[in-house]
């Protein structure tokens, strides 16, 4: 356990979340003295938040939990910029209308992990439009401008990055860093907000929004960052070969989100405990201390409770139990993802290779369905495909009038005719 005296950075800082802090003794000291309002940004390019975005979502869990507020800030106004950091290529330029359906499809998660302003809680959901939209170029310039020194802004890792692998940068990414250092001074002033908080990338962009705060307001700011959470074999969190691990529940099942948190590999499973489930950390201890076959238990354990967070305790141990039929019992769950298809289609004879690509997209390509194949990975009612040529018919529907489409031993897809 770490010496600091706030339940707040005590309780980030065992369950792994701290990468670095700016003046840690005096956050420490304002964080045990009273409640304290931090903010994190999001921003809103599609419907739903993936994974990644998981654990800024729990560090706002924690600061709720532990008596301080939390804020989630939209950027309804910076999405129509674009944020460099770490990436190659501009943003798509949405319009305000997508915006705003993503910000209203966005709250329904934060209202999984966040209790808001009129709902029993403190938490506010904030939008960068707000003050960002309505501002004058001519007063920004002189007023939040002035602040900054471009030859300071091309050494950050963001920029450099880009200007290293001779990326083009344009002047309206370049901006990014000046508004977003503007919204931390912006909430400190509407809000009372002392904190950003964000993954390790975003280091320099929150020092910039202290720097400001303390030269436009002479307000006392603090920055606290997260490590880049890596997978034990050094992947990329949250990216699967079917694409990214999304957070609502209609761009990705439950049973699937469940399947991805059990396919942790065994060297993170009690890290992703501590950082993705809100076990004590007394529990996690024990079922960290499993080997061999026994971590599959700590697996489980943490694809229920992960489950639990996201899509509500119900839809995780259904997920749970429709994983331990299909595993352990060999049996035809019925809750396994189901993809509908024409009964006409069936009576002709569906091509193997279309069922698992096109249709069910268990497999990228035709390419890799054959691949698979070859290898023995692609199964039809638990029979594996020996003929790339087989076509699927009704004399493969089972008693309950599907057939059972399996990639490997973890997934599973029933085609159902209609």
């Amino acid at each position: 356990m770490s010496a600091y005296k706030s339940e707040f950075l005590n309780v980030l800082a065992a369950r792994g979340f701290i990468h670095q802090v700016s003046e840690p003794e005096a956050l420490d000291a304002l964080a045990a003295k009273g409640a304290i309002t931090a903010y994190i940004g999001f921003d809103c390019t599609a419907a739903s938040l993936h994974v990644g975005s998981l654990l800024p979502i729990m560090m706002l869990h924690w600061l709720q939990q532990t008596g301080h507020r939390p804020i989630a800030l939209m950027g309804g106004g910076t999405t129509r910029v674009g944020d460099p950091s770490g990436k190659d290529e501009s943003r798509r330029i949405l319009t305000d209308e997508m915006i705003n359906q993503n910000l209203a499809s966005i709250r329904q998660i934060f209202d999984k992990f966040l209790k808001f302003d009129g709902h029993g809680g403190n938490a506010l959901m904030a939008n960068n439009a707000d003050w960002l939209n309505t501002l004058n170029y001519i007063d920004f310039l002189r007023d939040v401008g002035r602040h900054f020194s471009v030859n300071r802004m091309l050494s950050f890792d963001s920029v450099k990055m880009r200007l290293d692998r001779q990326q083009e940068l344009s002047f309206l990414e370049f901006n990014y860093m000046v508004l977003q250092a503007y919204d931390f001074v912006e909430l400190n002033k509407r809000t009372g907000c002392v904190l950003q908080m964000g993954g390790s990338d975003q280091w320099g962009n929150i020092v910039n929004g202290i720097d400001l705060g303390r030269r436009m307001n002479n307000a006392q700011l603090f920055a606290l960052t997260s490590p880049l959470i890596t997978t034990a074999s050094g992947a990329k969190m949250g990216k699967t070969a079917a694409g990214a691990v999304w957070l609502n529940a209609d761009l990705m099942s439950p049973y699937d989100y469940w399947q991805y948190w059990r396919n942790t590999e065994d060297g993170d499973v009690g890290r992703f405990l501590k950082l993705f489930t809100v076990l004590p950390l007394d529990e996690i201890a024990k079922l960290t201390a499993l080997k061999g076959q026994e971590i599959n238990e700590a697996k489980k354990v943490l694809a229920t409770e992960a489950t639990a967070l996201v899509h509500g305790r119900d839809a995780a141990e259904q997920a749970a139990e429709t994983a331990r039929k299909t595993f352990e019992e060999g049996a035809l769950a019925s809750s396994l993802p189901t993809v509908e298809i024409s009964r006409t289609e069936l009576e002709k004879g569906l091509g193997v290779l279309i069922a698992f690509s096109e249709k069910t997209g268990l497999v990228s390509s035709n390419g890799e369905a054959r691949r698979q194949i070859k290898a023995g990975g692609l199964r039809v009612n638990d029979a594996a495909i020996a003929d790339e040529k087989m076509a699927l018919g009704v004399g493969n529907l089972t008693p309950e009038g599907v057939i059972k489409l399996s990639l490997g031993k973890k997934k599973h897809i029933l085609l159902k005719p209609v």
